[in-house]
């Protein structure tokens, strides 16, 4: 019933417009959700690791429909493929499977919400700072572009550019190419904290 599956990074695991064939249960790795607009600007929706579900996939069976975002592995991926007639077999007859998937599905909704809500009512600065720690390595450095820091705040790149310069003005940020460090933690984190 179930394969085992694996990718590399940077593979694509589903593109828009692609029906879906079944589900991936990830045991290792994080495939990252996004979608891109006509005009180039991408967002990305959710990262999607072990024990979680990916809406996308979860709405195409459901639904019927095509992938509306592209899933691209970020860290290497290894877990199990379940067609869609096994998925939907196992949705009727295992409780225990069917429980894990409706958890993770309203998990996922919440993460969704949080979406909105810094989208919609945070400012910025709080949401650029919030990525910021979010994606530093264990030397405090950030590896991505400004055009990938907007995917990640649903921004565009020159706005990115402009409120990173005036972070690095201030002394918190030093800039290079494809490339932050973080120079002052506790001034990046007071800024992520600010709700405004």
């Amino acid at each position: 019933m179930a394969q085992k599956v694996s990718f590399e990074r940077g593979a694509h695991v589903f593109s828009p417009g692609q029906e879906c064939a079944g589900f991936v249960r990830l045991e290792s790795g994080t495939i990252r959700v996004s979608m891109t607009a006509a005009n180039g600007r991408e967002v990305v929706l959710y990262r999607v690791l072990p024990g979680e579900i990916c809406l996308q996939t979860f709405s195409c069976l459901v639904d019927g429909h095509c992938y509306a975002a592209e899933g691209v592995v970020e860290q290497p991926v290894a877990g199990e493929f379940i067609p869609k007639s096994a998925f939907w077999r196992l949705m009727g007859e295992d409780e225990a499977f069917r429980r894990d998937v409706f958890s993770a599905v309203a998990q996922r909704f919440g993460d969704y919400q949080r979406l909105v809500e810094e989208v919609a009512l945070t400012g910025f600065d709080t949401r650029l700072a919030r990525v910021l720690l979010r994606l530093r390595d264990g030397k405090d450095v950030v590896h991505a572009t400004h055009g990938e820091l907007a995917a990640e705040t649903a921004s565009g790149r020159a706005f990115v550019s402009r409120r990173l310069a005036e972070f690095a003005h201030r002394g918190l940020v030093e800039l290079a190419r494809g490339q932050v460090s973080l120079l002052d933690i506790s001034g990046v984190e007071r800024i992520a904290e600010d709700d405004g």
